[in-house]
């Protein structure tokens, strides 16, 4: 029997986006990473030290020109397969008016629409 295809719709989507990512958790433990995908509510983060889902965290996100600090929560995790990378989605936690002009500039150019409306729509998807 043939698998059916099927396409995830998101609410939120999600741009491929490579950007330098600081970790902070809790009790101060600092883990480097690379972010690799960014929406208006979360983004993809990989590094070479695995941060267990439901942690909560403070996020640096700097692409050589803009920076954005913020909180979130890992809300899943993926291995890496063998090659010692882990790959962890964030959920972005409340953001102040600041936090989202960085994050809608930065989709907004991902986007091809510097400065146009944020809504739930306002974008093509990149990645299912």
């Amino acid at each position: 029997m043939a698998e059916a295809s099927y396409a995830v719709k998101r609410a939120n989507p999600r741009f491929s986006f490579f950007a330098d990512a600081e970790v902070t958790l809790r009790d101060g433990t600092g883990v480097r990473g690379q972010l690799a995908e960014l929406s208006s509510r979360g983004c993809y983060i990989d590094a070479l030290e695995p941060i267990p889902v439901r942690t909560k965290l403070r996020l640096r996100i700097c692409d050589g020109m803009s920076t954005c600090e913020l909180h979130g929560k890992v809300i899943y995790m993926h291995s890496g397969g063998g090659f010692g990378i882990f790959g962890m989605g964030v959920l972005f936690e409340e953001m102040d008016a600041e936090q989202h002009s960085a994050i809608g500039a930065w989709l907004g150019k991902l986007a091809g629409r510097p400065g146009k409306d944020m809504g739930k729509n306002s974008f093509s998807q990149i990645r299912g």
